[in-house]
C-alpha cells in the first residue's frame, strides 16, 4: 500500500518536471530572433516584448512547480520514516533523480533549439509576413496535447493512489496536489493560448480560415450547378438510410465527398424521407439550382470496374459501409491541394473538411433560419456557454454506456475554471441537449450555480415513439445548431449528433479542434478508412496490456482511454501488436488524397475582403 502511494507521488514529481520542461522550451528560437533586431520591423518589437512577458510568466510558474516538487519530497520523507526497506531507499533515489532533472531543465531548457537553419529562417520570415511557420503551429499543438494528456495521466494515477491508501493524511495531500496541479495545468494552457496570439497571428488565422472556406464553398457551387444537366456526370444518393438524423446527415456528407472527388454532380433522392415526406428541401436548400434529374445516357452501381465507371454518366452509390472498391479519398482523407494550408491552420484537418461539407449541404431554408433565430432569443442563448449533449434511451446498453450528469459537469467546470483565468465570467451557462426529459430538472437541482438552457419539448419529441416526425426533426436540428454555436462541447463521440455538432462548430472558428471533451470515443466517421497515428518516441511495454513502439511505427487507433493511454495496433509487430501505449508518444497521421483541383474556380475573389469573417468566440 505504502509503496503504491510513493510511486504515485514519484509520478507526480515527474509530471512537475515535465511541466518545467515545457515552460522552458516553448518556441526557444523566437528568443534567438529577438537578438537579430534588424530583421524584425515595425510591430515585431511589440510582439517580441509581449512574448518576453509570457516567457517571464512561465519562469515564475517554474519556481512554483519546484516548490510543489519539494513538498512532494517532504511528504515522501514523512511516509518513509515508518518503512525501513529497500523500496523506500529506491524511492528516495528516484526523487533525487527527479530533482536533478528539474535542475538541469531549469538551467538549459530555455536554450534548447531543435529548429535551426532553414526552419529558423522560415520563422523570421513568418514573423515579418504575419504568417506562422508550419513547425511553429505543429509544435504548439504538440505541446498543448502533451499538457492535456499528462494531466489525464496524473489525475488517473492519483485517484488510484487515493483509493488504495488508508491514510487520511495521504488522501488529503493527494486532493491538495490535484487541486494545485490543476491550477498549474490551466495556467500553462492559457499561456500556450497567449503565445499563439502574441504576434497577432489571430488575424492571419481568421483570414486564412475564411479564404479556405470561401474557396471550398465556391467549388461545391460550381460542381453542383453544371450548365448542362443532361450531359453532366452524376452520382445518385438515396437519403433513406435506415438510421437516425445524425447518421443520415453523415450519409449525405459521404455522398458529397464522393461527388467532389470524382467531379460528378450529386443528385439527392429524398422524397418519402422518414422524417419529412416532402424531402430534404422542406428544411434545407436544394443541393443544386440547375440539376435535379438523375437520368443519363448510361447508369451503373458503384462496384463496377473503375474503367467502366469512368465511362458511365450516372453512378448509384451504396452506403459507405458497402462501398467496394474503397477509394483513398474516403474519410479521414482531405484534398491534397488544400493539405498544406490545412495542416498549418487546423489541428484536425479532416474535421475542418467535414465541417465545410456540412456547411454546404445543411444551408437552411429561410423559414428554418428564422425558427433557429427565434429559438435562440426565446431560450436566452448567450456566450460564454458550454454545450452538453446527453444521449440516453436507445443508445444506452447498445452503442454507449450510461453516463451520469456529474460526469459531464466535471469537464464543464474545468472549462469555466480555465476561462476565468482570462476574463470575468458573470454567469456560467450550459446548453443541455438530451433525449431524457427528466434530466433538465435533475441538472438544475444538482448544479444551482449554473444556468441551464434547454427546451424540454425537444427532449420529449426525441423519444422513441415520436422520433421520426417533423417536430422531432426540427428539435434535433435545433439542438445541433446550438451545440455547434457553443464555446465548448462535452458529449460522447459515440453519438452521431455530437459528432455533427463538433464538425459544424469548426465553421465558426479558425480552429476549434480542441473545443470538446468526449466521455467515450475519439472522433471518427462511420465507415471511415483506418484511423492511423505515427509513433514519435520509443515505448517499452511494462505489462502484457501494453505494446512496444519505435519512432516511425504506424499505429491503427482503437481509442483513447483519457487516462494518459490509448489503445491500438502496431502495424510493424506480428505478435503482441495490439494493446495500450502512452498517448503523448504518437501523433495523428493527416491522410491526403488526390482530388480534382477545380481550376475553373479562382483561388480568391474580391468578396473575400468583406467584413463577413469567421469570428473567434473562444480560446480553448
Amino acid at each position: 500500500m505504502k509503496t503504491t502511494v510513493k510511486l504515485g507521488l514519484t509520478v507526480s514529481v515527474l509530471w512537475l518536471a515535465s511541466l518545467v520542461f515545457l515552460s522552458g522550451t516553448l518556441f526557444p528560437h523566437w528568443e534567438e530572433g529577438a537578438g537579430q533586431g534588424g530583421e524584425f520591423k515595425s510591430g515585431a518589437a511589440l510582439e517580441l516584448n509581449q512574448l518576453s512577458k509570457e516567457l517571464h510568466r512561465m519562469r515564475r510558474q517554474n519556481d512554483e512547480l519546484r516548490k510543489q516538487a519539494q513538498q512532494l519530497r517532504d511528504l515522501v520523507e514523512f511516509r518513509a520514516t515508518d518503512v525501513e526497506d529497500n523500496q523506500a531507499l529506491i524511492l528516495q533515489e528516484k526523487l533525487a533523480q527527479a530533482n536533478n532533472i528539474l535542475e538541469k531543465l531549469n538551467k538549459d531548457g530555455i536554450q534548447r533549439d531543435s529548429y535551426r537553419g532553414d526552419v529558423a529562417a522560415e520563422a523570421r520570415y513568418s514573423c515579418i509576413s504575419n504568417s506562422p511557420s508550419v513547425q511553429q503551429e505543429k509544435l504548439l499543438r504538440r505541446i498543448h496535447n502533451g499538457v492535456v494528456e499528462i494531466w489525464y495521466y496524473l489525475k488517473a494515477e492519483l485517484q488510484k493512489v487515493k483509493m488504495l491508501s488508508t491514510s487520511e493524511k495521504v488522501k488529503e495531500k493527494v486532493d491538495q496536489m490535484m487541486e494545485d496541479a490543476g491550477h498549474q495545468q490551466r495556467s500553462i494552457i492559457v499561456d500556450i493560448y497567449n503565445l499563439s496570439r502574441v504576434d497577432n497571428k489571430t488575424i492571419w488565422r481568421t483570414k486564412e480560415a475564411k479564404s479556405l472556406s470561401d474557396l471550398v464553398q465556391r467549388r461545391f457551387q460550381y460542381l453542383q450547378n453544371p450548365t448542362e444537366c443532361n450531359t453532366a456526370q452524376k452520382v445518385v444518393c438515396n437519403l433513406n438510410k435506415g438510421c437516425g438524423y445524425g447518421c443520415q446527415v453523415h450519409h449525405v456528407a459521404y455522398c458529397m465527398i464522393v461527388a467532389y472527388a470524382t467531379q460528378r454532380t450529386l443528385i439527392l433522392q429524398s422524397h418519402g424521407w422518414r422524417y419529412a415526406p416532402e424531402g430534404w428541401e422542406k428544411f434545407f436548400l436544394p443541393l443544386s439550382e440547375t440539376c435535379h434529374d438523375r437520368r443519363g445516357s448510361s447508369t451503373a452501381r458503384w462496384g463496377s470496374s473503375m474503367e467502366k465507371m469512368a465511362k458511365t454518366q450516372v453512378i448509384d452509390l451504396p452506403i459507405v459501409d458497402g462501398l467496394n472498391p474503397r477509394p483513398d479519398f474516403l474519410p479521414l482523407a482531405i484534398p491534397e491541394d488544400l493539405s498544406e494550408r490545412l495542416r498549418k491552420l487546423h489541428g484536425h484537418p479532416f474535421v475542418w473538411w467535414m465541417g465545410q461539407v456540412l456547411k454546404y449541404i445543411l444551408r437552411p431554408q429561410p423559414r428554418l433560419a428564422k425558427e433557429l433565430e427565434l429559438a435562440g432569443q426565446r431560450m436566452g442563448f448567450q456566450h460564454p456557454i458550454v454545450g452538453v449533449h446527453v444521449r440516453r434511451t436507445d443508445k444506452v446498453g447498445t452503442e454507449a454506456s450510461f453516463h451520469g450528469i456529474q460526469e459531464y459537469m466535471v469537464h464543464v467546470e474545468e472549462y469555466y475554471l480555465t476561462l476565468e483565468r482570462t476574463q470575468r465570467v458573470q454567469q456560467r451557462r450550459v446548453y443541455l441537449a438530451t433525449d431524457d426529459a427528466s434530466l433538465l430538472a435533475e441538472a438544475r437541482r444538482a448544479y444551482p450555480q449554473y444556468v441551464f438552457i434547454s427546451d424540454n419539448a425537444i427532449s420529449q419529441s426525441a423519444g422513441l415513439a415520436s422520433r421520426y416526425t417533423e417536430n422531432a426533426l426540427l428539435g434535433v436540428i435545433t439542438d445541433i445548431h446550438f451545440l455547434a454555436l457553443s464555446d465548448y462541447l462535452v458529449c460522447t463521440f459515440s453519438s452521431q449528433v455530437c459528432r455533427v455538432a463538433y464538425e459544424i462548430m469548426q465553421t465558426y472558428h479558425p480552429d476549434a479542434s480542441t473545443f470538446f471533451h468526449s466521455l467515450d470515443d475519439v472522433y471518427y466517421f462511420g465507415g471511415q478508412n483506418e484511423h492511423r497515428q505515427t509513433a514519435l518516441y520509443e515505448h517499452k511495454p511494462r505489462s502484457r496490456d501494453e505494446i512496444a513502439l519505435a519512432p516511425g511505427d504506424t499505429v491503427g487507433v482503437a481509442g483513447n482511454h483519457w487516462d494518459g493511454y490509448s489503445k491500438g495496433r502496431n502495424h510493424r509487430l506480428r505478435v503482441r501488436n495490439s494493446g495500450l501505449y502512452p498517448s503523448y508518444k504518437v501523433e495523428e497521421v493527416v491522410e491526403v488524397a488526390q482530388m480534382p483541383t477545380y481550376p475553373e474556380v479562382p483561388l480568391q475573389v474580391p468578396s473575400e475582403n468583406s467584413d463577413d469573417e469567421i469570428k473567434v468566440k473562444s480560446f480553448l
